[in-house]
């Protein structure tokens, strides 16, 4: 047998090593021989070997023309590397000598052979168990080494055809064990390798999704519900660190393939990735259709405990659905979101625009190998074709079925339409009001994080956000409609993106506008109110505030005096003085009758109180020629009132309109 090392490396000595050193050393490799289960003969013939070993290279006659003929041969055969001639006797004893140099891949290839016909030992011979056992020992430091050096695939290889030969052998069950127990803690390290090769390695990047796939079904899911009955198994902590980096590696379309099926396996987690890449997919390709089947999958995901509210927002305003998004932001369960929507320097359509675009470009659009995740543009989503002729056809099948809701046109002026995110008390929150139930988030602990988590909060990361309300600060979203309607209708959406746009500065109207005649005297309903102070006000209190804000918006968008500041907190003021600006821009005069006809307390807390109100309604609004330019035929209209309270004075936080 020819073993592929020379006396210095089998000794386990250098070139340079003196007699001394040499017999020390080998001392100590004949007192400390493997330990593993080696038969007693083969320990006696790797002695052997070594001893004579030793005895040429303390030998100076001897060792002189070995290393003449070392270096002759080096010299004539650069690449090749110098052996040993051992005899068939001595075969398994050069193997494990071998493997204890540091040689394992060599010695289990060697071994591997040595157990193939007609090498092949006697059946139940001591040859025959010794080889077996260094071709397992052997394997394993050599896929160990592989993995040292980031070959993971080379180091599964080798693992696989160690556990074949020990499975063929029969022999040793607990070396078959080990292997099969490497081979599966490599995995993950194997697919990463696959995964992060080049896309022409077709065949590989393949390979390594299957392998991922079967990972992932035998783990129970991306929540590891059976890997936890598993000692062995990797941790899921690790395994999310190991997902992330996998994602990456994925396109969009092979995220959308997997997590549909793991979902099917009953993985609630995989099917809300499914929605992230589905929506990736869809906006990044400009197919709304994608969104839409976003949207689907979220109103399945009822194994998941989270604040699915602002997700459906998101995909609502895509799809140009204006009103539906409102209506989920506003229904949310976070409170650091409804404060920052709050808070933002534009209108709400302008703060869920901004947080749908962060989302997008902060945790949709990132983590798939063929999506550019930078640069969101919303904009260019809805002033595509394909997009706006998917949000009309939409439109168009809802109009018929009778599933939309009440179109924007039918709302009367922007009375039916909130002017605050959500039913909370967002500005007795913004200063530092406290509400009951509701978590300070200075003193809160942080949450943990997980690389599919979505969470209203884990979205809106407020310091990430900082720099965006800055940059708008002075901006609001374009409008679409007449100034007096808060939101676009979808149909306006759709071929108008929302977009920033600096905001109409409000000023008083000159005398010489048009002004309209309803109500001009001061005594008139609407003027001279009481500021509501009670603790607990009674049902006839809390209608007279309602009805004092219908009047004196009534009064203020005709350019009158009203009492707006006794009934309304000053982000519905702002508006309602945004609205008349806009009127006197244009030359219109707004004239508006409503009055509340039935009242209802459905809630009351201590800073709290939300009414429903029957709302008897009609508008009209005339140009300077007298045209009636647009108006709302008399009707009656369910709205959700919403009343907060600033020190011992109750005001109007927000409006609703009730489907």
């Amino acid at each position: 047998m020819d073993l592929p090392i020379d006396h210095f490396r089998l000794l386990g000595v250098s070139p340079s090593a003196q007699a001394d050193a040499i017999l020390r050393r080998l001392q100590s490799r004949c007192d400390s021989p493997p330990d593993q289960g080696f038969t007693h003969d083969v320990l006696l013939q790797r002695e052997a070997l070594l001893r004579r070993s030793a005895d040429l290279l303390t030998d100076s006659a001897a060792r002189a023309e070995y290393e003449s003929t070392l270096l002759a041969l080096s010299e004539s055969h650069p690449n090749e590397t110098v052996g040993l001639d051992l005899s068939a006797s001595n075969e398994v004893a050069g193997l494990i000598l071998l493997w204890e140099a540091g040689a394992a891949q060599e010695a289990f290839q060697l071994a591997r052979q040595g157990l193939q016909p007609p090498q092949a030992p006697a059946l139940g011979s001591g040859r025959e168990s010794d080889l077996t056992l260094v071709a397992a020992l052997a394997c394993r430091a050599a896929a160990e080494s592989e993995q040292q050096q980031r070959r993971y695939e080379s180091a599964a290889q080798l693992l696989g055809d160690g556990i074949e030969l020990q499975q063929r052998m029969g022999k040793l069950p607990d070396q078959e064990a080990l292997l099969e127990q490497e081979l599966k803690s490599l995995l993950p390290f194997r697919i990463l390798d696959l995964l992060s090769r080049d896309l022409s390695a077709v065949s590989d990047h393949s390979q390594g999704i299957a392998l991922l796939d079967a990972l992932v079904r035998e783990r129970g899911g991306l929540e590891g519900t059976l890997s936890a009955m598993d000692s062995s198994a990797m941790s899921q902590a690790d395994f999310e660190s190991f997902f992330q980096q996998i994602r990456t590696f994925l396109t969009v379309q092979e995220q959308i393939d997997l997590f549909s099926g793991w979902q099917a396996e009953g993985s609630a987690e995989a099917g809300f990735l499914a929605v992230f890449a589905l929506t990736a997919a869809g906006f990044s390709r400009r197919k709304p259709e994608l969104i839409e089947q976003a949207r689907e999958q979220v109103q399945r995901l009822s194994a998941i405990e989270l604040d699915t509210m602002p997700l459906l927002g998101c995909l609502d305003l895509l799809l140009g659905n204006v009103a539906e998004a409102a209506n989920h932001f506003r229904s949310t369960s976070d409170p650091e979101l409804l404060r920052w929507i709050s808070d933002h320097p534009g209108d709400d359509l302008a703060a869920q625009c901004e947080y749908c675009r962060v989302w997008l470009e902060r945790d949709v659009m990132p983590g798939h190998r063929d999506v550019e995740a930078s640069g969101v543009d919303l904009d260019a989503w809805f002033a595509d074709r394909d997009v706006q002729a998917y949000v009309d056809r939409l439109d168009r099948q809802s109009a018929r079925t009778g599933e939309a809701s009440t179109p924007a046109a039918a709302f009367p002026s922007d009375w039916l339409v909130s002017a605050d995110p959500s039913p909370l008390d967002p500005d007795a929150l913004s200063q530092g009001e406290p509400l009951d139930g509701i978590e300070d988030p200075a003193t809160r602990e942080p949450r943990p994080w997980r690389p599919w988590a979505f969470g209203a909060v884990g979205l809106v990361l407020l310091a990430a956000l900082a720099f965006a309300v800055q940059r708008n600060s002075t901006q609001s979203p374009k409008q679409e409609e007449p100034a007096s309607l808060e939101q676009p209708s979808p149909e306006s959406t759709a071929s108008e993106p929302p977009a920033p746009a600096q905001e109409p500065s409000v000023e008083e109207p000159p005398a010489a506008q048009p002004q309209a005649s309803l109500r001009t005297d001061a005594s008139q309903p609407g003027s001279n109110l009481e500021p509501l102070l009670a603790d607990s006000p009674d049902e006839q209190q809390l209608r007279t505030l309602v009805q004092g804000w219908l009047d004196s918006k009534a009064l203020a968008l005709q350019g009158q005096p009203s009492d707006l500041s006794v009934v309304a907190r000053k982000r519905l003021i702002e508006r309602v003085d945004r609205d008349r600006a806009a009127d006197v821009a244009a030359g219109y005069s707004t004239t508006v009758e409503a009055s509340v006809t039935a009242l209802d307390v459905v809630s009351r807390q201590p800073r709290r109180i939300e009414l429903k109100a029957e709302v008897a309604y009609s508008d009209k609004t005339i140009n300077a020629a007298g045209a009636v330019v647009r108006s709302t035929d008399p009707g009656s209209f369910s709205i959700t009132y919403i009343l907060g309270r600033d020190g011992d004075q109750w005001r109007l936080t927000a409006y609703i309109p009730n489907p």
